[in-house]
């Protein structure tokens, strides 16, 4: 790893899960990672510990996605620590599962203020303040592709981001920005995880044609690779990265 790193990154959700896979992988390609977290102080840690150790740079920012001041300040934060953001990776994102008819309020509220809300100010801070020549890269879901009974809120928070994902590349090619998504099938993480049965874990990896769940190292490649010069003339696109299952 590069001791002295030339390009500035954001992750958002980058304390577990993939979101803390992409922040190593990047620190790993030369970049000074902002890690952006809700509440796992210890897990944001543990990261930025992880990425010290190999000889990068990172720092850890607390905020929520869905608060108006969070993508502001995790700019302010990166251009005063290490200069302009060259890489903007928008992971941050809730999963919260039921019926269309029991489908409450606050849960579509929430939902769509974190997963909608947040990866909006997160792309319109990336576009008034971001590096010529960068990346925003999007971590939306083939949840939109599967359409499972359940996820219908969910489904919908992610289709507003793959639609965004397209108009901003359109938006930002003059300034040589490319703007990507890229959307997991079932990767086995906490926000995944969590309240799911064994059988029901079954029945999703039953639905790959690979044969398994994946797992947050499936996802890191692709971002990794958006995140690198030979993806310079790849924009506007949402890859899905589900074992062929849709």
């Amino acid at each position: 790893m590069s001791s002295t790193p030339t390009r500035t990154a954001i992750v958002t959700g980058g304390s577990k899960g993939i979101g803390a896979e992409i922040a190593v992988r990047l620190a790993a390609m030369g970049h000074a990672v902002v890690i952006n977290y809700a509440q796992a102080t210890t897990d944001a840690e543990s990261v930025i510990n992880t990425i010290k150790a190999a000889g990068g740079k990172a720092i850890a920012v607390k905020g929520d996605v869905a608060s108006l001041d969070c993508a502001p300040n995790l700019y302010d934060t990166a251009e005063r620590e290490f200069g302009p953001v060259d890489v903007f990776v928008n992971n941050a994102g809730m999963l919260r599962q039921a019926p269309m008819a029991q489908s409450d309020d606050a849960m579509f509220d929430r939902l769509v203020s974190v997963n909608l809300g947040g990866y909006f100010r997160g792309m319109r801070e990336s576009a008034r303040r971001m590096r010529e020549g960068g990346r925003i890269i999007n971590i939306s879901t083939s949840v939109v592709g599967f359409y499972h009974p359940n996820f219908g809120v969910y489904a919908a928070s992610k289709a507003g981001v793959d639609a965004m994902t397209h108009v901003l590349a359109k938006e930002l090619g003059p300034r040589q920005i490319t703007v990507n998504a890229v959307a997991p099938g079932q990767v086995e993480t906490v926000l995944f995880l969590e309240g799911k049965t064994d059988e029901e874990l079954k029945y999703y990896a039953d639905r790959v044609p690979l044969g398994r769940l994946g797992q947050p190292k499936d996802i890191v490649g692709i971002v990794a690779f958006l995140a690198g010069p030979e993806a310079s003339w790849l924009s506007g696109q949402v890859i899905r990265v589900n074992g062929g299952g849709v």
